[in-house]
């Protein structure tokens, strides 16, 4: 038997992670338990994970004293590549962390950056994830220029912030300045694309959840959209838009957006902002909920919370409790901010005639009912109603064509007379 030379196996990176606890009955541990997931997204094992219960993070090194030569130890005979923390550093944090350890240290905002480097598919996807990165970097300037001269593994490392290895504040600014323009052109063009929709309009509906909430599951079952969709944090990252039209030849526009999550980076919000206006321009918000996770109503409000720091909170919102086939009792399910609510299975197809009758109904409160016949020598009417609106009855009789349709309310002007 031949002798084995190299191990060409790629070595899963050992991380700890680290949170402060800063109250009692916080949601650290809950926090922390997602932080390994993102971690197994990015393809590392946790290996252990610390908790220091403090008044205030520590300015300086983010946790104390004691515990930083505690998580040293602990470091070294695990045999950690890194040590992630659960809250964003400061500058003085990250370095002082990382001198006092000698391991590697990043945030979650930095392993986040990480996957989301390693899903997006599109162009824009891309731009958007190096303009966070970029962004990060100028205000943190991760790693010294040693560091930064490794062409390494390992979580941090990946995507397109890592072009230019020896960047400084004014080749990040230069950089930031060109993808910004570069993402104007794909707004410009998003912009077309909207305005084109709204010429022949179809209602949007926009799907947001929390991260691993089914909202590509619910779209592959909706229209066969053959969405990636994975038990994984952040399995899907660029919007896709897909129609649906109903057996009564009612239409929707369906749009999936990013997945949201606890502790989302200001700067991925400000890059992904175009991406989720998706849900800004939507007639009605199909907001998805793992309705299995114990932790559905933390999440549901993290939801919320992005919602209206992207100032979308004018919007009809049907809330879909997704994954009830998973649930073992029949637990009570609500969320007081949305205007409807139902259960569904995405998995199973349970609830989703329901749920689309729901839509339809929301729908239908910002439409206006005509009721009208139409002289035959009027042949325009019947193309503008089914143009703009949705026809329900078309009747051809001796006095004319009997319609009855939904119209949105600012095109019914154009059949009053």
């Amino acid at each position: 038997m031949a002798e084995k030379l190299y191990d060409t196996e790629e070595r899963q990176e050992k991380i700890i992670l680290v949170g402060v606890a800063t109250a009692d009955g916080d949601d650290t541990e809950q926090s922390l338990d997602e932080l390994e997931e993102l971690g197994q997204t990015a393809g590392a094992v946790t290996v252990a994970k610390v908790i220091q219960n403090r008044e205030r993070m520590h300015p300086g090194t983010y946790i104390g004293k004691g515990k930083i030569q505690e998580l040293k130890e602990l470091a070294i005979e695990l045999d950690a590549d890194t040590v992630v923390c659960d809250d964003e550093l400061s500058p003085a944090q990250y370095h002082n962390l990382q001198d006092a350890l000698e391991v590697k240290v990043i945030d979650r905002t930095v392993m986040i950056l990480d996957i989301f480097a390693k899903r997006a598919s599109t162009s824009e996807g891309k731009l958007q994830v190096e303009l966070a990165q970029l962004r990060y970097r100028a205000a943190h300037l991760i790693g010294g220029r040693s560091e930064l001269s490794r062409l390494g593994g390992g979580i941090g490392t990946r995507g397109p912030g890592e072009q230019k290895l020896e960047m400084d504040r004014r080749l990040i600014k230069e950089r930031i300045t060109l993808v910004k323009r570069e993402l104007e052109q794909v707004k410009r063009t998003r912009e077309v694309t909207r305005k084109k929709r709204q010429e022949n309009p179809i209602p949007v509906v926009a799907i947001v959840g929390y991260t691993n909430a089914g909202k590509s599951t619910l779209l592959n079952h909706l229209t066969g959209a053959d969405v990636l969709s994975e038990d994984k944090l952040f399995a899907t990252l660029d919007p896709t838009t897909r129609k649906l039209v109903r057996e009564d030849g009612e239409e929707m526009l369906f749009t999936d957006t990013v997945g949201f999550i606890r502790k989302l980076p200001h700067h991925l919000i400000r890059a992904f902002r175009s991406t989720l206006e998706e849900a800004k321009y939507a007639d009605v918000i199909l907001h998805v909920v793992d309705s299995s996770n114990p932790d559905r109503d933390q999440q549901m409000y993290t939801v919320y919370e992005t919602l209206r720091k992207l100032e979308i909170g004018d919007k009809p919102i049907v809330t879909a409790f997704n994954k009830t086939d998973l649930l073992e009792t029949d637990c009570l399910l609500k969320d007081l901010q949305a205007d409807k609510t139902v259960r569904i299975s995405a998995k199973t197809g349970s609830g989703i005639e329901e749920m689309l009758d729901t839509l339809s109904a929301v729908l239908k409160e910002g439409q206006v009912l005509v009721e009208k016949v139409i002289d035959y020598t009027d042949g325009s009417q019947i193309p503008l109603l089914r143009k703009y609106g949705q026809v329900v009855e078309e009747e051809y009789g001796n006095e004319g064509i009997r319609v009855k349709a939904y119209v949105p309310r600012e095109y019914a002007y154009l059949f009053e007379k």
